[in-house]
């Protein structure tokens, strides 16, 4: 069962080590990552499942686009572990590349 609270902490370090295991396993042209703006997290989180219970959390699911590009999709998840899939989703996420930050830890 999800609470919401579920502890996800990781260091900079060993994010850092795992972006960059990831970054040397494939092409410098595959997406590193992509950006998900508020709006679209909100709508997520604000849902609640058919009896009232509010969303726990967001699941994501790995996908490909139409151009066989790796993505993520994003949707609300409640205490029951049970995917809100009527509601909000999310993907179209700006990629990286194109749309980076600036170098730190977790992209170069």
């Amino acid at each position: 069962m999800f609470t919401g609270n579920e502890n996800h902490d990781i260091s900079l370090g060993d994010a850092a080590a795992m972006t960059k295991r990831y970054r040397d396993s494939v092409t410098p042209a595959t997406r590193k990552g992509g950006f998900f703006g508020r709006a679209a997290i909100e709508a997520i989180l604000a849902q609640s499942d058919g009896a009232g219970n509010p969303c726990a959390g967001i699941r994501y699911y790995h996908g490909l686009n139409d151009r066989s590009e790796p993505v993520i999709i994003l949707v609300a998840a409640d205490k029951d572990e049970n995917d809100l899939h009527t509601g909000a989703l999310a993907e179209f996420a700006m990629p990286c590349p194109t749309q980076c930050s600036t170098n730190n830890p977790l992209n170069s």
